[in-house]
Parts: C-alpha cells; sequence; structure tokens
C-alpha cells in the first residue's frame, strides 16, 4: 500500500502502475479499496489507482481541521490526483457521488471522464435508507456504537441497510475490513462522523447538480435494476444532466455493481473508455 501526505492528512492508495490510461477509483462509506477487488483485474491495459478516501474506513486519520463535507472529500481527491501529476484522469464512482463536484472545481481540469456506477445524486445523499446512519452518527458514541453493531449477523444483514447494498451479499471479511479502523480508532470514528453528518440542504444538492452541466466530457452513467438506495429514475436523469451523458442499466445488481456484475461493468467501462479515445495499452511479448 502505498502512501501520500495531503493537506488535510495521509491518503493510502493502491496504483497497478503500467502506461495505460489513467482510472481513479472512488468508494462507499466506510469502504476502502477492497470495493472494486472484482473489476479491476478485469481491466488489463489501464492503470488504475485506488485511493482509500477518509470516509471512515481509512486506516490513519486525517487532520483535525480536515474537511470531509462531500465537497470537500472532491477537492481532496482532486488534490490527490494532482500531486500524483495525473492527467486525462478517467474518474469511477460508485455509492458515494459526491466525487462528481470534483468537476465543478478547478483541479477538475484533469478530469477527462466520469463514470458513474449507481452513486449518489441529486437530493438523495445521504440514500433514503442510510439517513438513519446519519442521525446516529450525530449522537456521541455513535460510530462506536455502529461499529459493534455491525458485528450482530442479523444487523449487517438487514436489507435496509448494508445487506441490501449487494444481491450476492458482501463477504464477511471484506466488511470487517471496512470496519475494523472506525472500531479501534477514535480519530477514525471522528472522522467518519464529520464526513456522514455532512450533506447540505436539497437546494444546495441541487443547485451543485445544477452546476454539473458545465461539465462537457464524456460520462457513463451505470444504474442497477435492483438497487435499493439509489431510485432508478436518477439514472437517465443523470444522463441526461450531462451534455455528454450515456446511460447503461444492469440487471440482477444493487448498489454495489461492482460486488454483484463485476464482469458486466468492467465490460462497460471498457467499451466506454475505447470509445471515447482510451485505449488500453496492449504489451505483445
Amino acid at each position: 500500500m502505498l502512501r501520500i501526505e495531503l493537506s488535510s492528512g495521509p491518503i493510502d492508495y493502491q496504483d497497478t502502475g503500467g502506461e495505460g490510461p489513467v482510472l481513479v477509483f472512488g468508494h462507499g462509506l466506510p469502504m476502502n479499496e477492497t470495493q472494486w477487488r472484482k473489476v479491476v483485474p478485469l481491466l488489463g491495459g489501464y492503470r488504475c489507482i485506488l485511493p482509500t478516501l477518509p470516509l471512515g474506513g481509512h486506516r490513519q486519520p486525517m487532520n483535525p481541521d480536515a474537511d470531509l463535507s462531500h465537497r470537500g472529500v472532491a477537492r481532496l481527491l482532486g488534490e490527490f490526483i494532482e500531486r500524483l501529476r495525473l492527467d486525462e484522469v478517467t474518474l469511477v464512482l460508485n455509492d458515494w457521488g459526491g466525487g462528481q463536484f470534483l468537476v465543478s472545481e478547478e483541479q477538475g481540469r484533469r478530469v477527462a471522464r466520469l463514470a458513474l456506477v449507481a452513486c449518489e445524486a441529486f437530493d438523495n445523499f445521504p440514500p433514503g435508507p442510510a439517513k438513519a446512519l446519519a442521525t446516529v452518527c450525530r449522537v456521541p458514541g455513535g460510530v462506536w456504537l455502529l461499529t459493534r453493531l455491525m458485528r450482530v449477523p442479523s444487523f449487517r444483514k438487514n436489507r435496509n441497510g448494508y445487506g441490501g447494498m449487494s444481491l450476492r451479499g458482501i463477504p464477511g471479511e471484506i466488511m470487517d475490513d471496512w470496519f475494523a479502523p472506525a472500531a479501534r480508532s477514535r480519530a477514525i470514528r471522528r472522522d467518519f462522523a464529520k464526513f456522514a453528518t455532512s450533506a447540505p440542504k436539497r437546494e444546495t444538492l441541487l443547485a451543485w447538480s445544477e452546476q454539473l452541466r458545465a461539465f462537457d466530457r464524456p460520462v457513463l452513467v451505470v444504474w442497477a435494476a435492483e438497487d435499493r438506495l439509489m431510485p432508478r429514475e436518477h439514472g437517465p436523469r443523470l444522463a441526461e444532466l450531462y451534455p455528454k451523458g450515456q446511460l447503461i442499466e444492469i440487471a440482477d445488481s444493487s448498489t454495489l455493481v461492482p460486488e454483484d456484475q463485476p464482469e458486466q461493468l468492467a465490460e462497460a467501462l471498457t467499451d466506454f473508455l475505447i470509445a471515447t479515445g482510451a485505449e488500453p495499452v496492449r504489451h505483445i511479448d
């Protein structure tokens, strides 16, 4: 695992390396790079970079004064891209949708494409079933309680919570890894709560969404047909918001498309990348 020190604190990341077009992957709360473990091996010829963002699953706490709002984390992602001197980046998001707001910032000039996979959009921050989680995180000790509840199988598998994010089910060891940092560190629980309770008012979210119309580069919207968190109508609406948006719907999947349908997702991403000028680099032996 690599690490870079940014203005708000340390960011761990994985980098497959190579000379191919750069894909930067975002993840959900409190997840990490393992959210993409089934997809990245299917994207040969691309350089895949997976930062572990400070959404509660990060392994090192951020600075106490770090801006961990949705827009703040988007700016941090932009700083990460700048510090690694990445250009013509394809930004791939799933679950967490705040990374879209990066393209309205100056740092967004480095983003050549967006791939938005069953993610938060418009006023759906946080998604309906997750609003209860945000309420818990506002209570002193709430994140600590959540980490304990996630050890209870019936709570972990509840279809109105994390159990509803994947039709196939998230492996126990993966879920354990996502919640382990917050379980052991008070500072990371602080970061978790800051992010989880940071969504602005509906009017602000919708105003930010309108600003996204100015992004005139290719956008792939991949929506899940069986999603319980992201409204189905948000898929076509999001594709229409962007001037060069296109929509693909994937059946037999909930929010975590990388978990439920990794092969279909990798194929959709590759087709989109090739069609928009990002051919994979193939080495001939």
